[in-house]
């Protein structure tokens, strides 16, 4: 026996809130270290170089959400596939591909070092499902799921305020500066995985009340999108218009908060870090509901208010009611709100739900991939179309877009859902007069 399945076998008798704990820290901290790898170049600004009337950045973050995109697209397969023992050696090799591609954008010249940052979105694309699965299938899925969810916000602050202190305490060039970002993160990356590799597989109490996840074959994957493709494109509309603009958010950052007047370096990690509390909060209280048709219905209304809240700060700031600090901190909150969820529980609970015997990666590589594919499309529109635009006056008129045509479509999907669920309640228990027993 290894050394890993000895820890492994002691670890599985620890309490399962201190075993749920461990897990959740791992999960925030492979991805975040992730992200060091991912979105360091974007605390750049490149400013001054264009290429065909669009800016190099510009140039950067379309290569690398095209290789993102393309990304989802395979992990669909990729992720749905995957076996146990696979996760940590991709998870290194993938992330260790995205490096040596940071490295050749460093040494080879601009323009021709644009692919690079296709190179290193393809294999960075993958790591969110590998995590995901570690932590998928529990009774405290939601917990887990949260805490890896923040790193999605709290990282990208995070890294941005890593990278522009390295590049200005090393006086290094922009070009340099993601792959020195990404070796600051190296050892605790393999930590972090070491402790993931540590948690023992579901309990038979996690699989009954969570129902069993296996991976899923082609025809699987495609009868499991034929049973629920009304509520599945309602919520691709979703996850598109929220993804788009919170890669805009995520990527454009720097250049939003510079054009409201805002220069502060830390601003970045003071508003992401408010958000990630928020959301946390949120997002953690579901594992108090065990009855999955009530969690998964209040992960609607989540996602309701997260629109709302965007809809309406974007209206207040617009008739000066509040400044821009304030606006951003809301539209932020609104957005993860949203996107969070389907990041992290809203399949888990759909599953759960409906019994049905799949896993979430394959769900969430579905919605990516569409979701990515959106937003390089409206990057392309952008400069294509609009190139005069600040990034934020279009992240305020799209943020509107999102607030309400998300909002509609997520009562939609909600009320879809809850006829499914009676109509298969119906079925399993055809006598008149019974109430929906939610699973």
């Amino acid at each position: 026996m290894s050394i890993t399945d000895r820890l492994r076998s002691r670890i599985a008798k620890w309490p399962y809130g201190l075993m749920s704990v461990l897990a959740a820290v791992a999960a925030f901290g492979t991805y975040t270290c992730m992200y060091s790898f991912r979105k360091g170049f974007a605390a750049g600004t490149f400013s001054g170089e264009q290429y065909f009337h669009v800016d190099y950045k510009v140039w950067l973050v379309i290569a690398q959400v095209i290789g993102y995109t393309l990304s989802k697209f395979y992990g669909i397969k990729f992720i749905a596939e995957l076996k146990p023992g696979q996760r940590a050696k991709s998870i290194f090799v993938l992330i260790g591909i995205g490096w040596v591609a940071l490295l050749l954008f460093a040494i080879i010249p601009a323009p021709y070092n644009i692919i690079c940052l296709f190179i290193n979105g393809f294999p960075l694309g993958m790591i969110w499902g590998l995590v995901f699965s570690y932590l998928e299938g529990r009774k405290t899925t939601e917990f887990m799921a949260a805490v890896l969810s923040i790193s999605l916000i709290f990282a990208s602050g995070f890294v941005k305020t890593i990278a522009r202190s390295v590049r200005d305490a090393l006086h290094i060039s922009e070009y340099i500066m993601p792959f020195i970002t990404g070796a600051l993160f190296v050892l605790p990356l393999i930590f972090f995985v070491f402790c993931l590799e540590l948690m023992p597989p579901p309990t038979e109490e996690d699989i009954s009340l969570r129902t069993k996840r296996a991976p899923m074959d082609a025809g699987e994957r495609r009868r499991f999108l034929q049973r629920f493709l009304p509520g599945i494109i309602l919520t691709l509309i979703i996850y598109v218009l929220l993804t788009v603009m919170r890669d805009v958010r995520d990527n454009f950052e720097v250049e939003i908060w510079a054009s409201l007047g805002n220069k502060d370096n830390t601003i970045y990690t003071k508003v992401d870090t408010i958000i990630s509390i928020v959301v946390l909060v949120a997002v953690s209280l579901l594992i108090l509901i065990r009855q999955n048709l009530k969690a998964f219905s209040v992960i609607h209304l989540m996602i309701i208010g997260g629109c709302f809240l965007i809809a309406a700060g974007t209206v207040l700031y617009n008739l000066k009611v509040i400044g821009p600090l304030q606006w951003m901190t809301v539209a932020g909150l609104g957005l993860y709100l949203g996107y969070v969820p389907y990041n992290a529980i809203f399949f888990e609970r759909m599953i759960a739900t409906f019994h049905y015997r799949s896993n979430v990666g394959f769900l969430i590589y579905v919605a990516d991939s569409m979701g990515y594919l959106g937003s390089v499309t409206v990057l392309l529109v952008k400069e294509l179309g609009r190139p005069s635009i600040s990034w934020a006056a279009f992240f305020k008129e799209g943020v509107l877009v999102v607030g309400i045509v998300g909002g509609i479509c997520a009562v939609l999907s909600l009320l879809y859902f809850l006829q499914n669920a009676r109509r298969d309640n119906k079925r399993e228990n055809p006598q008149p007069g019974l109430n929906i027993q939610p699973a």
